[in-house]
């Protein structure tokens, strides 16, 4: 829960995942002007590079990223996702989720807890919103700050990159404040439920 608000809410940790296959229960981002330099902020922090393969200065360091990427990898095991069957494909999602967590200043397990909040760790998840993917991301995103193609968000880099992206300028834009950041990414600005969902997920996911 996040120290400064009461009330958690620990029964909708799961709220992502519905009876119906596929169905992401997401509020709706909203669509808001964004400023010709904001915009081509945001553009430029969606460019489709692919995640190279980490490079660090100290072996500490990297047997640290290798003990976390074998912990991830085993507990998303433990969740019997038909996407992530095999350890080849649960290390190539970790290893994504790590880079484009920390390339946008994110913590990785706070990531993960909104996803698993926000689609269960579903790929093609979907909203009656329209929202889409791992990260439910709104397509007008795609025509905002992308190329326009919204089939593309069911791309799993694409996908987590532009979720990282948008949850980083919804900080910006609250300050710094992660409770009405995540708010405003679930379409629900200054609600509890949703909050309180993701930072309990959250906890499943600490390093």
């Amino acid at each position: 829960m996040l120290s400064r608000r009461t009330g958690l809410v620990s029964l909708i940790a799961g709220i992502g995942a519905l009876s119906v296959p596929g169905l992401a229960r997401a509020g709706a981002q909203v669509e808001e002007p964004l400023a010709d330099s904001v915009r081509s902020a945001l553009s430029s922090a969606i460019a489709n590079d692919a995640p190279p393969v980490p490079e660090f200065s100290e072996t500490a360091s990297r047997l640290k990223y290798l003990r976390w990427l074998g912990t991830m990898s085993d507990r998303l095991k433990r969740r019997r996702n038909i996407d992530f069957q095999t350890i080849e494909a649960r290390t190539e999602f970790m290893r994504t989720v790590w880079y484009e967590s920390t390339r946008a200043a994110l913590e990785p397990a706070l990531v993960l807890g909104l996803i698993q909040v926000e689609s269960g760790f579903r790929k093609n998840a979907f909203s009656s919103a329209g929202a889409l993917g791992y990260m439910q991301v709104m397509p007008f995103w795609m025509r905002t700050i992308g190329n326009g193609d919204v089939g593309k968000l069911i791309h799993m880099q694409t996908n987590l990159r532009f979720g990282c992206v948008i949850l980083r300028h919804y900080l910006a834009r609250e300050n710094g404040d992660l409770f009405l950041a995540l708010g405003r990414y679930n379409g629900s600005r200054g609600k509890e439920p949703y909050p309180n969902a993701v930072m309990g997920a959250r906890k499943q996911w600490e390093f």
